[in-house]
């Protein structure tokens, strides 16, 4: 691993040291996916060389699937247990946890998986302390709560810098990018507004994983390095949010300090926490069903009244085909029409098709044929 860390190396040093500009922007371009390509395939190396470990294939379920990720021993299996009213092995020293431990939390009527994973260190997208695994649950989650404590806040960048490493992008919008290989016709690029980039570029990356020919639509504002992920392809695009624990064993200055270190460096306010006490776990799950988009859907059976107890809760962005997959999946098969209540449409019993958009608080009845 020695010679590919010093080819890292050399790339990073060449691209920090070279001032960007509109004649060294291809230049640039050129050795960012150059290092993106031999980062990726190390990973991919990484990963297939080793072992496969038992309990780590954990099927999704519920209404949504958060991840805990963290160093090890900031509390990730406590906390599971205040979430969840479950008992995950805890103790005052590394890797208690070997495996996945699956939990489920009922918060406002939804049912959230919530995943401990073992401790995440420095190296694992490259595969150490049983990175393969953990990675591969990171990447399948539906969000990510970041975890710290008290004594190691500062290193929360390492556990980012490894999700980055690993093709994981943490609240980040996936940019509108098309890439299409063609036989021929060289590189054809077409944009929608100011991207940011130009033809040269586009063609300068592109040549780097050797593709000649390819139709490129690019919509909005991307950079560089968006266009490079694009390129690869296996980029995974996750909410995320941040908690420190173990807070009540450090006075209020320090908590502030701490609090405005983090929020300063990754551009958002943790949530202060202490696992072992209880302290703002009721906020916690407030957050986590905040931040996971639910929405609240009223199902009326056909000349029937509808169910106002118990909701049908589904992530946003969603649509009346989301709804029609949730409930059975012969539901988009044998779908006719739907009626809607509520704030999506114009006016009541509105018929919409699988395409509509739904949002909180709609009333629907779905009628398929027999």
């Amino acid at each position: 691993m020695g010679a590919l860390e010093d080819q890292i190396k050399e790339i990073e040093d060449e691209i920090r040291n070279t001032k960007y500009n509109k004649a060294t922007s291809m230049h640039i371009g050129r050795l960012k996916a150059k290092l993106a390509r031999i980062k990726d395939e190390a990973v991919t190396r990484a990963m297939a060389s080793c072992g496969g470990g038992d309990g780590f294939s954990v099927k999704k379920s519920g209404d949504g699937t958060i991840v805990l990720v963290g160093f090890p021993s900031v509390g990730k299996s406590t906390l599971l247990n205040q979430l969840t009213g479950m008992k995950s092995e805890t103790a005052s020293y590394a890797f208690t946890t070997l495996t996945v431990v699956p939990g489920a939390m009922e918060h406002k009527g939804a049912n959230i998986q919530i995943l401990d994973i073992p401790g995440l260190i420095a190296g694992a997208a490259m595969g150490k302390g049983r990175g393969k695994e953990v990675i591969a649950v990171v990447r399948s989650a539906d969000m990510i709560l970041l975890l710290g404590d008290v004594y190691n806040e500062k290193h929360i960048g390492v556990l980012i810098r490894e999700l980055y490493n690993a093709g994981i992008r943490i609240n980040e919008e996936k940019p509108d990018i098309t890439i299409k290989k063609s036989g021929n016709g060289g590189i054809r690029f077409n944009s929608v507004g100011r991207t940011g980039l130009d033809l040269d570029e586009v063609r300068s990356i592109l040549a780097e994983s050797k593709c000649m020919n390819a139709d490129v639509l690019v919509r909005g504002a991307v950079t560089q390095d968006d266009f490079i992920d694009a390129m690869i392809g296996n980029r995974v695009y996750v909410p995320a949010f941040f908690a420190v624990n173990k807070v009540d064993l450090v006075d209020m200055d320090t908590r502030r300090e701490i609090e405005t270190d983090v929020t300063e460096r990754f551009g958002r306010p943790p949530i202060m926490i202490s696992a072992y006490s209880g302290l703002n776990i009721e906020e916690l799950k407030d957050m986590i069903y905040d931040q996971l988009n639910f929405i609240r859907i009223y199902l009326k059976p056909v000349g029937g009244k509808a169910d106002m107890e118990e909701p049908l809760i589904i992530r946003e962005p969603a649509t009346i085909e989301s709804v029609c997959n949730k409930l059975h999946r012969d539901f988009v098969e044998k779908f006719r029409y739907a009626k809607v209540w509520g704030p999506s449409v114009k006016h009541d019993a509105q018929r919409v098709g699988l395409p509509h958009k739904i949002r909180d608080g709609d009333i629907l009845t779905i009628v398929t044929r027999p």
